[in-house]
């Protein structure tokens, strides 16, 4: 087809303003007005509207258009120009149609513009993926991640893969899904790829893994998920002051990036940027001590030594207009790995990211024990059995050095960039407490 029109998408429009062009894609949705029919086209890149005039394309063409299905998938020809009441800011005047599967008028597209339960629409994930909605949820997220993958290559980091096959557990096995592993006995799903990035860390210097990440919590509020991705970077030759810094640079880019790049989709979902436009280093820093002084201020009866509840991040953040960086942490609370603090042994030099706007911990990390024989005490204490962990006493027999690092969970992090109620909108196919299908 030489003298074909060129074939573009919708993302590209603006570059072809003028001009004849074929699109290929979805009927989203059509109106009609008399002898004028808008059909609106999807074809994955974004979303434009077409305008069909029975005078310019004949009555055949005209009909075609005007009988078309919801998602029946088709190419479309047409002269594009600029519209800035269109959704994108341009539309097509249609000129020829080639229909490649119309959706059945007896069997219609079951999600429809009138009111559905979470339900149903989760049952239709599938589909409720073409959404307008979901469209821009999931670019989102797709920018999210191709920023925190830039910020580290642009940074020295190394991505290094970690395994999802584990012979043990990170922080025992309670939280872990359990599988058969041949003669092995059992093995674990990964609930993260953190003590494998210490072992590359040393071995690169600063290394991040990238993957998902499984946690058996049997947990229904709206920030869990039992499947979810996790960006996780480790540095050597760092202390708990350098984790903090390393997380408020990196969320910050990210965060702006997004506004920069997702404007019309962040526009689609309505969210408002202003919320995140403030999201600029440095975060305010509180310890543990400060926050648990905090919430008692504000009439919440909470007992130094206990771990911070969903409600509790809420109220520590609702004072800030960024993110909060809450450190030093009791060790009972906190992993065996965690470094204590040489001031105050009985507290971790871990560190925790809340969100505003009640999203919760989105970050989690801090400084691991680089002594060998404290970590042998840790390991007793936490009545871990050692074998399992001998590769990773390893590290400290080795050139061990002060390191540390963090994980973001992805689903967590888009969902209060996005400001959505709940993080199972942040994926494709959310797996929850009671949710495998589709």
């Amino acid at each position: 087809m030489a003298d074909a029109p060129p074939l573009i998408t919708i993302e590209k429009a603006s570059e072809f303003d003028g001009q004849v062009v074929r699109l290929r894609g979805w009927l989203h949705n059509l109106r009609r007005s008399g002898k004028i029919a808008f059909p609106m086209f999807r074809d994955g890149s974004g979303f434009m509207q077409g305008v069909v005039v029975k005078a310019a394309v004949g009555e055949e063409l005209f009909d075609l258009c005007r009988h078309l299905t919801h998602e029946s998938s088709l190419e479309v020809t047409g002269l594009l120009r600029k519209e800035e009441r269109a959704p994108g800011g341009y539309e097509m005047e249609v000129q020829g149609l080639r229909v490649y599967q119309q959706v059945s008028a007896d069997d219609p597209f079951p999600i429809t513009p009138k009111e559905h339960g979470v339900d149903f629409l989760m049952d239709h994930r599938h589909l409720w993926l073409r959404s307008r909605r979901q469209h821009a949820i999931l670019r989102i997220r797709h920018e999210v991640i191709r920023s925190i993958r830039d910020y580290f290559d642009d940074n020295g980091f190394t991505l290094v893969d970690t395994p999802i096959l584990t012979p043990a557990a990170c922080e025992g096995t309670t939280t872990l899904f359990e599988v058969p592993y041949f003669d092995y006995g059992s093995a674990y799903l990964a609930q993260s790829g953190q003590l494998y990035s210490e072992a590359t860390a040393a071995a690169l210097g600063k290394t991040y893994c990238f993957g998902p990440t499984f946690r058996a919590e049997k947990s229904k509020t709206r920030r869990h998920l039992t499947e979810f991705w996790m960006a996780e970077p480790e540095i050597t030759y760092a202390g708990i002051d350098d984790v903090m810094d390393l997380a408020e640079d990196f969320l910050e880019y990210v965060v702006q990036r997004v506004i920069k790049n997702k404007a019309e989709e962040l526009k689609t979902i309505e969210r408002d940027t202003s919320k995140l436009e403030s999201v600029k280093k440095p975060f305010p820093r509180i310890s543990y001590d400060e926050a648990v002084e905090r919430l008692r201020a504000k009439d919440i009866a909470f007992e130094w030594g206990g771990d911070f509840g969903g409600h509790d991040e809420t109220v520590l953040s609702e004072d800030f207009d960024r993110p909060v960086i809450v450190h030093r942490f009791p060790m009972a609370i906190k992993a065996f790995y965690m470094q204590p603090d040489a001031d105050r042994p009985e507290l971790a030099l871990g560190m925790d990211v809340l969100a505003p706007e009640g999203y919760g911990e989105i970050i989690g990390g801090g400084q691991r024990i680089h002594d060998y024989d404290l970590l042998v005490k840790k390991l007793e204490e936490h009545k871990l059995p050692r074998e399992p962990f001998e590769w990773y006493l390893d590290l400290r027999k080795y050139g061990t050095v002060p390191h540390g690092g963090f994980g973001l969970g992805v689903e967590r992090c888009v969902a209060w960039i996005c400001g959505l109620e709940h993080v199972r909108e942040t994926i494709a196919f959310p797996r929850m407490l009671y949710r495998m299908y589709p």
